[in-house]
């Protein structure tokens, strides 16, 4: 019995086949990755996040905002001209998971950092029409309300430590002090300004 038929005619070779096909696609494709210096060290003016920051990226998660707002720019002219250098591996490497996405019902945030003021992006999440009036993006009032929990960010930056981001005891120890009184408003926008610094101004 030919192969083709067998597949045909048999689901279970069929997907056994096919999880051969993908388990050969995956190490050729991806697994060389990990050992690429380009893919794994970070690029040069990338830090890791700072606990506020941390808190912000957490809440950017949280509330979806990934959803709708990717942070890849490709290395089109049409997208460069539009948003910058375009982006590369090195900005991610303390990204878990990374932001790059696909979807575009709003823009990209790769390098928004700077792009406008603390009080532009305030007003943009508790009332995003004031600013950009054919928006269809919800308000979060909600953020600037809620308070951030310190003990959680800690938390989150030591497991961020397990999977290869730099903290030390000197950042826990910090951290409590950066977020005493900062709300998830506060967070988002520090993560926010935080973005794509580092090739911002280069084309």
């Amino acid at each position: 019995m030919k192969l083709q038929q067998l597949a045909e005619e048999k689901v279970g070779f069929l997907i056994v086949f096919t999880l051969i096909v993908v388990s050969v696609g995956l190490m050729v494709e991806v697994v060389p990755l990990f050992g690429t210096k380009e893919v794994i060290t970070a690029t040069k003016g990338v830090k890791p996040y700072s606990p506020l920051q941390v808190a912000g990226r957490d809440i950017f998660v949280r509330e979806g905002c990934y959803n709708c707002h990717s942070q890849q720019i490709r290395p089109f002219r049409a997208e460069t001209e539009r948003y910058g250098h375009y982006s590369v591996a090195g900005e991610s490497v303390y990204d878990h998971p990374f932001q790059w996405g696909s979807k575009r019902t709003g823009p990209d945030l790769a390098r928004v950092g700077g792009r406008y003021s603390d009080a532009w992006h305030r007003i943009h999440l508790l009332n995003p029409r004031a600013v950009v009036p054919e928006s269809n993006m919800p308000a979060f009032p909600w953020l600037a309300r809620n308070k951030v929990d310190a003990d959680e960010v800690v938390r989150h930056m030591k497991a961020l430590e397990k999977v290869g981001t730099p903290y030390t005891k000197e950042d826990y120890d910090k951290a409590a002090e950066e977020l005493k009184d900062k709300s998830e408003l506060d967070a988002v926008v520090a993560y926010l300004q935080g973005l794509g610094l580092a090739l911002k101004n280069k084309r």
